[in-house]
C-alpha cells in the first residue's frame, strides 16, 4: 500500500490540473489558519472496519501540503486500526466563517518516522505525556484511574524530554478526489471537483 500510494503521489505532482487543485487546497487551508477560530484545523475523518461499517470522528489537520493532508494519533485507536485494516479515509473541513467546505479522498499511508518525529517535538510537554497515559478507544474504569497513570508518567518523564511513543504516528491521506464547495443565495451553492481518472485528473461541476 505505501508503494501504491507512493507512486500516486508522484503521478499526482506531475499533473497540471492537480497541481492547480493542490495549490488551490493550500491556500484555502491557510486562509482558514488566520481565522480568530479555535480549531481551524479541525477537520472529520471518515474510515471503515474491516466489515465495512463506516466511522467518522473529528481530528486535527497539521499539514496540508502537495502530497496530501497529514494527521496524528494513536495507531492502537479505532481509526488507528481500521486505517491499517483499510487503508483509505475522506476527510470534511467545514468553516463557517468562509462559507466554505473543502472535501479531500484517497489512499492513507503513514508518514516516515523523521517527519512524526519532529512535528512531536513541537508538541505541548502535556500532550506528550498524555499521549503516553491515554489507550486511545479503550476501556476506561474511571477518570481517576487516567489522572493518576497521567501523574505516574510526570513524575517518571520529569527532568528530561519525552520520546515519542512507537504507536503514535502520522497518517498521509493521498488525494484521489478534491472538492471545493462554497455557499451561495437560494442554495445554489458551487461546487468544483478535482478527480483522479485512468486518464489523469479531470475538472467538473456538480449540481448543489
Amino acid at each position: 500500500m505505501e508503494n501504491d500510494a507512493s507512486a500516486l503521489i508522484a503521478r499526482n505532482c506531475s499533473d497540471p490540473l492537480y497541481r492547480e487543485a493542490s495549490r488551490r487546497m493550500i491556500a484555502l487551508f491557510a486562509r482558514a489558519q488566520r481565522l480568530p477560530l479555535k480549531n481551524p484545523d479541525a477537520v472529520a475523518l471518515a474510515t471503515s472496519a474491516a466489515d465495512g461499517l463506516p466511522s467518522v470522528r473529528m481530528v486535527l489537520a497539521k499539514s496540508v501540503d502537495e502530497r496530501g493532508i497529514v494527521f496524528y494519533t494513536n495507531a492502537n485507536s479505532r481509526k488507528g486500526r481500521e486505517l491499517q485494516a483499510r487503508p483509505y479515509a475522506a476527510l470534511c473541513f467545514y468553516w463557517e466563517a468562509l462559507d466554505r467546505q473543502l472535501r479531500v479522498e484517497g489512499p492513507v499511508l503513514r508518514v516516515d518516522d523523521s517527519e512524526a518525529d519532529a512535528y512531536w517535538a513541537r508538541r505541548p510537554r502535556e500532550s506528550q505525556i498524555g499521549a503516553w497515559v491515554s489507550r486511545q478507544s479503550h476501556e476506561l474504569a474511571s477518570r481517576e484511574e487516567l489522572e493518576t497513570a497521567f501523574a505516574r508518567r510526570c513524575a517518571e518523564f520529569a527532568g528530561q524530554s519525552v520520546p515519542r511513543p512507537p504507536y503514535w504516528v502520522g497518517f498521509l491521506v493521498v488525494p484521489q478526489r478534491i472538492e471545493f464547495w462554497e455557499s451561495r443565495p437560494a442554495r445554489l451553492h458551487h461546487r468544483e471537483v478535482f478527480e483522479r481518472t485512468d486518464d489523469g485528473w479531470r475538472r467538473k461541476l456538480l449540481y448543489p
